[in-house]
């Protein structure tokens, strides 16, 4: 059974114009999946509506097979998909983290030994092991950050949706936070990355471009990045190692184009080789 499956989904804000405008889509058990637009292009309110935090106007979103304009439904979407935001102070209700991390499970009625088990667990998989007493207000954005996914985690969710969760952190604590979510990936969770950070985008497995609320691209992370005019005319720049292997080629250079780094050098290890 897929996670989160979107049936022709129309949501507006306003009753006027569609943020989300007849999208159908559906994302796997254990799939890495990466979205980007321009601004207003849709990524957040998608991000919204696939743990029920929204619900279609029109079309249906269903969560293990649940739909979410029932009611009754709402609360297994949210702890079934977990919800990273931008900024982790907006999601952060607790002055200590242990505290904080169970807060989750404590609203779904988990006897206080799981909790502790799951507080331990997440705090494990999140690399802030002994951190269960520090303060919050005293972590660095970085570390804010990890004590929310960390929250989202005690949930026990079957997927995990980061919506620009690194758009406040240095280049150092965004690669920190990328790598954190392939081990996540590895370990069998579903992620859903919302970022205009596109060097991260090739850790993908599936990419999806929003344009207007509507899907304008959706492939391979290695079929999608490798159109460049296309995501130019969205307002995307294609990634640094794509520049370079056009760059190249207009000069008449017969290199593959490399979609990341390990891709670009390898490459030009190959033209090299060739020469």
């Amino acid at each position: 059974m897929s996670i989160i499956e979107f049936d022709n989904v129309r949501f507006s804000y306003d009753g006027k114009s569609s943020a989300i405008d007849g999208v159908s889509l559906t994302l796997e058990p254990g799939s890495f999946t990466c979205v980007i637009g321009g601004n207003g292009s849709g990524k957040s309110t998608l991000a919204k509506l696939s743990n029920a935090l929204l619900v279609p106007n029109e079309g249906t979103v269903t969560v293990k097979g649940r739909d979410t304009r029932d009611a009754a439904n709402r609360a297994l979407a949210r702890s079934c998909v977990g919800m990273v935001f931008q900024n982790p102070d907006d999601q952060i209700v607790a002055g200590i983290v242990e505290e904080d991390v169970a807060f989750g499970p404590e609203n779904l009625g988990v006897e206080p030994r799981e909790i502790r088990e799951r507080v331990t667990e997440a705090l494990r998989m999140v690399g802030l092991s002994g951190y269960e007493k520090a303060q919050v207000a005293k972590l660095s954005g970085g570390e804010k950050q990890r004590v929310a996914i960390a929250g989202a985690l005690a949930m026990r969710p079957d997927a995990l949706v980061l919506d620009e969760a690194g758009a406040m952190l240095d280049p150092s604590g965004r690669a920190s936070l990328l790598r954190l979510c392939d081990e996540l990936n590895a370990d069998g969770l579903a992620i859903i990355l919302i970022t205009h950070f596109m060097e991260e985008v090739a850790h993908a497995q599936r990419v999806i471009a929003l344009d207007g609320g509507r899907i304008a691209l959706d492939g391979p992370a290695s079929h999608v990045l490798a159109q460049d005019e296309a995501l130019t005319r969205l307002a995307l720049e294609p990634p640094f190692p794509v520049r370079i292997s056009r760059a190249l080629q207009e000069r008449g250079i017969p290199i593959e184009t490399a979609v990341n780094e390990h891709a670009l050098v390898e490459a030009l290890d190959n033209l090299y080789s060739r020469s």
